[in-house]
């Protein structure tokens, strides 16, 4: 690990000033003409400081609430909509200062560093512009944020914040423990800002769909159908500091419990008007969120019926490859999406039921990571250590929760980062598709990938592309399978192709709920005969998208450029290509937008070639 941020800038000559992904933003302000680097330092720390004071709960998830920002350990996000305003007005000036510098006039360093935060300001502005919804700046807890629902099954306080304080608080000392007693009193404040703004959206006509509105309620109401002395949240303060208990149930009950309830009424007082229309094309003007989630989730300037083209494309190619496997182990008639349904059926690759199954699914995966963590050195030259813990999605909130996500750790070490699992029933994960999966969450994919960020500048740690992160998850798979994982495992090769062929099914479905006016219903008998999925698996994705306009889109087309990129670097190299030397170069460049990563790229093809 004997590199620096500044030595791999200084030899990329090639990178070169982005202007921006097209969008819209603040008026500029008159150009800075000659900036020096200490001009550049304190814009970029003014921007950490911005997005740190907006968002404590990255200042936590980073290991950074501590010296200057320790007193952002009892603060959260402020989720009123006065609260959401000023941070939509911090955001929409710092987008003009950054957009006031010329790029031209700096160092390599700088300017790679000021277009990528100049990127992720200016489409966060474009995206508080919109007059409803979630809006969180792009940034290292948020990149999937983004919803035009201010609480939905998968989106708001009530999924987010218990399970960031039970992993991501750390509890050490007895102001540690106070701390976490405000955030928790911050909670309850939160649920109410939120209804604040589901009141203000659902009389301009921004209702949850139906569907997701009974999904929501029922999470909400199933949470206060239990004891507030047995939510985890108290449970966790309390194992480490017993004298804290009763005030942490004191709030629970009298401040978080009301809250909640204050939320269930405010979305009941919408659910008789609550559609069963999917898509955003639905709301007020829900083509132009449309067009903004796009770009936000793909950071490209690609339309969706492009994007749903590629996805058809894309699909018949990777079944291409899956056919003659399926051949192979005596599954020859039918589509490959029967023939997938019929393979998933095969008792010798379910796992048991309950929670003897549910160990079996943890055992499994840590016998998977451990494998892949050996070969790394094959796939990189510049390793990191792979902090990582392996954790249950909360049951409270699984059922709206999808199959698994994960990321890194804090930036100083001392927090893992964490694969989150969904439990809530077995038959979610079998034997050829897990392994896939954990590639995808841990390593080399979502914890891996997100420690080379680390080595960056503070600002560029704290910001995140979801077409970059999510594009390098699949490229992860591949590698894994590219290392010889599945070389005696056919079916497990299936389950690697099906699980590219579920992302290109994303940018199909996706740009169908949203742009070409599918129902649920269509998106969800189209998703599994295509593909072969998991019918239980696929609802909760299809559901996950009615929430998250544009954030599935970033996976394969973020894949796909990667791809694309190493083809280039291939065919211009020859003989100088170097596999391991081609991985680094996109995990050590950092997380940018797909137009600046063409651009990293062809800085490394430089230097291989010097």
């Amino acid at each position: 690990m004997s590199f620096t941020r500044r030595q791999l800038l200084q030899n990329s000559a090639a990178i070169t000033a982005v202007t921006g992904l097209g969008l819209s933003g603040c008026a500029e302000k008159p150009a800075v003409t000659t900036p020096s680097q200490t001009d550049i330092s304190g814009l970029l720390q003014e921007a950490v400081d911005l997005m740190l004071k907006a968002y404590p709960e990255t200042a936590s998830s980073a290991g950074l609430d501590k010296g200057e920002y320790a007193y952002l350990k009892s603060k959260l996000t402020d989720r009123t909509i006065a609260g959401q305003d000023k941070i939509k007005a911090d955001v929409g000036a710092m987008s003009a200062k950054l957009k006031a510098v010329k790029s031209a006039n700096l160092s390599a360093d700088d300017a790679l560093n000021l277009d990528v935060t100049r990127a992720i300001f200016s489409t966060s502005a474009e995206g508080f512009d919109i007059p409803y919804g979630d809006m969180a700046m792009l940034n290292y807890n948020w990149s999937y944020r983004p919803s035009p629902y201010a609480v939905a099954q998968n989106t708001g306080a009530f999924v987010e914040i218990p399970s960031f304080l039970e992993s991501s608080h750390a509890l050490e000392t007895g102001d540690d423990a106070q701390s976490y007693l405000a955030r928790m009193s911050l909670y309850a404040g939160q649920l109410d800002g939120e209804s604040e703004r589901v009141r203000r959206d659902g009389d301009a006509g921004v209702i949850l769909p139906d569907f997701l509105m009974a999904k929501t309620l029922g999470q909400l109401k199933g949470a206060r159908a239990q004891n507030p002395k047995d939510w985890g949240i108290v449970k966790t303060l309390a194992a480490k500091f017993k004298g804290d208990s009763a005030k942490a149930i004191e709030i629970a009950q009298a401040e978080i419990g009301p809250a909640i309830d204050r939320q269930i009424a405010a979305l009941e007082s919408f659910a008789p008007q609550a559609t069963s229309d999917a898509g955003v094309w639905a709301k007020p003007n829900g083509d132009a969120y449309y067009d903004w989630a796009i770009k936000a989730g793909t950071t490209t300037n690609m339309g969706a019926d492009e994007i749903h083209e590629i996805g058809l494309s894309e699909l018949a190619d990777l079944q291409s490859q899956m056919e003659p496997i399926l051949k192979s182990i005596g599954y020859d008639s039918g589509t490959v999406g029967e023939r997938m349904q019929a393979l998933a059926k095969d008792p010798r690759y379910h796992f048991s039921r309950g929670d003897k199954g549910r160990a079996e699914i943890m055992s499994f995966i840590e016998e998977t990571i451990a494998d892949i963590r050996g070969r790394m050195p094959q796939a990189f030259e510049t390793l990191v250590p792979g902090f990582l813990e392996v954790t249950r999605i909360s049951p409270d909130v699984e059922a709206g929760a999808p199959g698994a996500y994960g990321g890194a750790g804090s930036i100083d070490g001392t927090k893992p980062g964490h694969y989150w699992i969904n439990l809530r029933d077995t038959s979610m994960h079998n034997k050829f598709t897990l392994p896939d999966l954990s590639y995808h969450e841990a390593i080399p994919g979502h914890v891996w990938q997100g420690e080379y960020t680390f080595k960056q500048p503070l600002i560029r740690s704290l910001l995140a592309f979801n077409a970059y992160s999510e594009g390098w998850a699949l490229y992860a798979q591949q590698i894994a399978d590219e290392l010889g994982v599945y070389d005696d495992f056919a079916v497990g090769r299936l389950g690697y192709l099906q699980s590219l062929a579920f992302r290109a099914c994303r940018l199909v479905v996706d740009t169908g709920l949203h742009s070409k006016r599918w129902t649920r219903e269509k998106a969800n008998e189209w998703f599994v005969a295509a593909n072969g999925s998991n019918a239980e698996e696929v609802a909760g994705e299809v559901d996950r998208y009615c929430a998250w306009p544009g954030q599935a889109l970033g996976y394969k087309v973020g894949h796909s450029e990667i791809n694309s990129l190493r083809k280039k670097a291939q065919t211009e190299l020859g003989d100088k290509y170097d596999y391991k030397r081609f991985n680094d170069a996109v995990v050590l460049g950092g997380a940018v937008p797909m137009t600046v990563l063409g651009r990293v790229i062809d800085g490394y093809i430089t230097r291989e070639k010097a």
